[in-house]
């Protein structure tokens, strides 16, 4: 598994490329390049220290502290009674009320999420993931037809959806070329006009200074899509999210059914694959829209530093795709709100933890807020808009910086001055998105 390099593979020559390209147009400079397989020990915070590396998911949903756990408690905390004597949530006979809502019917959790709020889910145990369908297509290539292995996540028909047991978003019919095509096989499967993803390269990542870890020193990802590859497909004039979960070989090479894949062959975010059987194990990640805490799989973004620290592919075919647009009738995005230097201090012990600085760090995922999301608006779409935010010496000298978990929340701290964008810009789009299907709403 070797890095890609200026004098590597024509992809590896136009993916350092973009890396600078990209980072520049973010206002993100990544001064070093690291080569790093595993956590650097013994080291302290330093400039330039690789803290985040190698590949594989990372840490779990399900991790240790307030900061780092969004499990909701029990219904009955606080009050005489037993949890059993509590009704089931209303959210089991209408989803739009309160209580848990298994968004991607299609997956097997190993988290029981309808039964939360209802029981105790001990920290780290079970881990946080998602067992789906493994699709195996094909996808045209210069040398033949060679396998693709996908997953649904989303679709932009309602009856497609439903019978997919995936989310429906209104939105994606506006992808437009930012997805590429496919036709329908004899057998239900996708056979793609063109697009792969080279899953070989090693992920490294590494905080910036230690009282500024964003934007980080070192930002390479772990898989890159070429300039072909989208997650987004046309089939039939029905838009899917369909992303590509490991590399165009036969089933005995990415053949883990128990887990400890080769991630030179599969996503970064896969737990277990298992071909035989069609079914991959995914990790899941901790957000929240509308207040509410949310668990999600990443799969791409149309930036390399965005998914070097996702643990996700570089799609850069994403580029295509309008933003700064949020909710007017040619949108295909919705917006995902950021935290650049949130609260970081004390890692997942603090209840206030969020954002790229704390994720650089400690590295825990940064707990990013959502939009709309299915149950609670209608304007949803696995295509987030990063608008990247940052808390201004003001609010933090005054003691404001906090936990945001609702968008109006963020949108007023930016109109009444308390948050920007990076370095002081404007609030708003920064420009990359990041793929995203909403997998449960935990409350």
């Amino acid at each position: 598994m070797n890095h890609p390099s200026c004098e590597g593979s024509s992809l590896g020559r136009r993916t350092m490329t973009c890396v600078s390209a990209m980072a520049l147009a973010m206002g993100i400079l990544l001064p070093g390049a690291a080569s790093a397989q595993g956590r650097q020990e013994g080291e302290g915070r330093g400039e330039g220290r690789v803290v985040l590396a190698g590949n594989g998911p990372g840490p779990a949903a399900n991790g240790p502290g307030p900061g780092c756990n969004i499990i909701p408690p029990l219904a009955s905390t606080g009050t005489k009674v037993d949890i059993s004597q509590f009704p089931p949530a209303d959210s089991l006979t209408d989803p739009e009320l309160a209580g848990p809502v298994q968004l991607l019917k299609s997956g097997k959790f190993d988290i029981p999420i309808e039964a939360l709020t209802g029981i105790n889910v001990p920290s780290g145990n079970p881990r946080g993931t998602i067992t789906l369908p493994l699709f195996k297509g094909a996808v045209k290539t210069p040398s033949g037809p060679k396998p693709a292995w996908y997953i649904i996540l989303d679709a932009g028909n309602q009856d497609e959806a439903t019978r997919l047991g995936v989310n429906f978003s209104k939105k994606l019919p506006n992808a437009g070329d930012a997805a590429r095509t496919a036709t329908r096989q004899a057998d239900g499967t996708f056979l793609f006009e063109s697009g792969v993803v080279d899953f070989s390269p090693n992920r490294a990542v590494a905080p910036g200074s230690e009282d500024r870890p964003f934007p980080p020193s070192v930002a390479q990802p772990g898989s890159i899509g070429d300039a072909d590859y989208s997650p987004l497909v046309n089939v039939d004039g029905i838009i899917y999210d369909a992303p590509v979960v490991a590399a165009a070989v036969e089933d005995g090479l990415i053949n883990f059914p128990n887990g400890n894949p080769n991630y030179a062959l599969v996503h970064d975010q896969v737990v277990a694959i298992d071909p035989a059987n069609r079914t991959v194990t995914l990790s899941l990640i901790n957000g929240f829209s509308f207040g509410k805490p949310v668990f999600y799989i990443s799969t791409e973004s149309s930036d390399p530093t965005v998914s070097a620290i996702e643990g996700n592919t570089f799609a850069p075919r994403l580029r295509r795709l309008e933003v700064g647009i949020d909710d007017i009738s040619r949108s295909a995005v919705e917006r995902i709100f950021i935290a650049t230097n949130g609260e970081s201090k004390g890692g997942c012990n603090n209840p206030q933890r969020q954002g790229l600085s704390a994720a650089l760090l400690d590295g825990h995922r940064p707990n990013n807020t959502f939009g709309g999301i299915p149950t609670t608006a209608r304007d949803y779409s696995p295509v987030w808009d990063a608008n990247l935010y940052e808390w201004t010496e003001d609010a933090i000298d005054k003691g404001y910086r906090g936990l945001l978990t609702e968008e109006f929340r963020i949108l007023k701290l930016a109109r009444d001055g308390y948050i920007t964008g990076p370095n002081g810009a404007p609030f708003g789009s920064a420009g990359p998105v990041i793929v995203c299907g909403v997998a449960a709403r935990l409350n």
